[in-house]
């Protein structure tokens, strides 16, 4: 479990201000990275991997590989309120439901 899903899935941070999340964010995970740098080693690993092959969309790539497992996750937090998941993320309740319903957890 990373720390993001830890400090959401058992409270042990507050994340009522982004500046704590992203303090932790950027605190070690317990493999020793921060979200950033698993990221990072995330892309340069697939990108190692591509021999020559083309591709395009990585940024959408990207995005939904992130997304999904947050959205997913913050749901389980605020027990499928969508109001307050919304809320928390910082999304229109209208967003969330189409994102929701975009990674199949609605």
């Amino acid at each position: 479990m990373t720390l993001l899903n830890e400090t959401l899935a058992i409270g042990t941070a507050s994340v009522s201000d982004n500046l704590n999340l992203k303090q932790h964010l950027n605190t070690p995970s317990e493999a020793g990275q921060t979200l950033r740098a698993s990221v990072e080693t995330a892309l340069h690993n697939y990108f190692a991997h591509l021999e020559g092959a083309e591709v395009t969309d990585v940024y959408n790539l990207v995005l939904s590989e992130v997304e999904a497992p947050l959205l997913e996750t913050v749901m389980n937090y605020v027990k499928g309120n969508q109001t307050k998941a919304s809320e928390l993320l910082g999304l229109n309740r209208g967003t969330l439901r189409k994102k929701l319903k975009q990674y199949d957890l609605l």
